[in-house]
């Protein structure tokens, strides 16, 4: 009796058979990602393995009279000052428009 059921009768009971269970109906089958759409997500359990890292910087800031010191950016700020009594820092920013430099090229 098995003999005589056609293919798209059997393709009718498929698709039926998954809209029952709520199952992705796929006939031709694709490659959907399912699998790896349905697994647990591994990110939480990845930050919760690693300990926090200790930022030297952030403690810093949030501790300014405990005597914390950030050596880079206390290098940083000593090299920018350097660089300005040199005369090469940042130029100054202009106040208003009138005082911009691709202003006054325009003119």
């Amino acid at each position: 009796m098995a003999a005589n059921i056609t293919p798209s009768r059997l393709a009718a009971l498929v698709k039926t058979r998954c809209q029952i269970f709520q199952t992705a109906y796929n006939p031709t089958s694709a490659r959907t990602g399912a699998k790896y759409l349905r697994a647990r997500l591994r990110g939480p359990s990845m930050v919760k393995y690693y300990p926090p890292v200790a930022n030297i910087a952030e403690l810093a800031r949030t501790y300014k009279n405990s005597g914390v010191v950030d050596f880079a950016e206390a290098q940083r700020l000593k090299d920018v000052e350097d660089k300005k009594r040199r005369g090469k820092g940042a130029p100054p920013k202009a106040k208003d428009k009138g005082q911009s430099r691709r202003t006054a090229r325009r003119r």
